[in-house]
């Protein structure tokens, strides 16, 4: 079967939340090209080891438009609004101490260098004027020596998930590098420190189905989205979010049932994050 057309089993084990919550974190490298501090661990936990990636607050590089101290709450929010739509788009992550202070701990997962779990490219450049069957046009790109091509991403629903998820959560940062392919088929958001913002801040490397009708698994998602806001997902972000954020995040939920599309480019801010990569 296709990768556009597969939809593999979601769902995660709570072992590993459990594991991330409360194993002990023994660092083991730093990632380096990271605009803030990105710490590769492992979390030891009941007889085994996983491996994690821990953000501590104190090492978020201050942004102007995001109040400080908040990127790694941020992410926790993140992963619970995709657990609660259950398509499991983003890696288990929890808020807790670790060897320099609160941060966000995440689990790790091994990418395929950019490629689905069937050796198929999830972003591309390309040099026809119109994108090929199976892909969807972002934006033209000029590449070396003047010339231009035409940036494209897979037409696939699991990509299209994720454009779902960047909407709702207002994902200022969709580069092609926090889109991450793993075993068994699935696809993978990471890199969640810029979300829940106010004003529509979305900028995203996904924009190939602005303004087309959403799938239509994705309304009756919506609305349990949008009914688990009024309930314990609602409680557990008020943990994590302004009471601002929190109803901006309800009023993104309820446009996007209404509309029934997915959204365009605001244009107050740039739509492609920078870099892309």
């Amino acid at each position: 079967m296709p990768a556009s057309e597969r939809v593999p089993e979601v769902g995660l084990t709570p072992v590993d939340t459990e594991a991330l919550l409360h194993g002990e974190l023994t660092v083991r490298g730093r990632v380096r090209d990271a605009s803030n501090a990105v710490l590769y661990c492992g979390c030891a936990y009941q007889g085994r080891t996983v491996a994690c990636v821990y953000k501590p607050v104190a090492g978020e590089r201050p942004l102007w438009d995001f109040p400080d101290g908040t990127l790694a709450q941020r992410e926790v929010a993140a992963y619970l609004v995709s657990e609660a739509t259950g398509w499991g788009l983003v890696p288990p992550t929890v808020l807790r101490d670790g060897p320099y202070g609160e941060g966000m701990v995440q689990l790790w997962i091994e990418p395929a260098a950019g490629q689905d779990a069937e050796g198929g490219a999830l972003l591309a450049l390309s040099e026809d004027l119109e994108p090929a069957a199976g892909w969807k046009a972002v934006v033209e790109a000029e590449v070396e020596e003047g010339r231009t091509a035409l940036l494209v991403h897979a037409d696939d629903i699991r990509l299209r998930r994720m454009a779902v998820l960047d909407a709702v959560i207002n994902n200022a940062d969709r580069k092609g590098g926090h889109l991450l392919p793993a075993a068994g088929g699935r696809i993978y958001g990471i890199d969640h420190g810029v979300t829940f913002h106010t004003e529509d801040k979305l900028r995203t490397l996904l924009w190939g189905w602005a303004g087309e009708p959403l799938p239509a698994e994705a309304l009756p998602v919506l609305e349990t989205l949008a009914g688990a806001l009024d309930g314990e997902l609602g409680e557990r972000l008020a943990a994590l979010l302004t009471a601002a954020e929190t109803e901006a995040l309800r009023a993104r939920v309820a446009l996007l049932r209404e509309t029934g599309t997915h959204p365009a480019p605001g244009g107050r801010w740039p739509s492609i994050p920078w870099p892309p990569v």
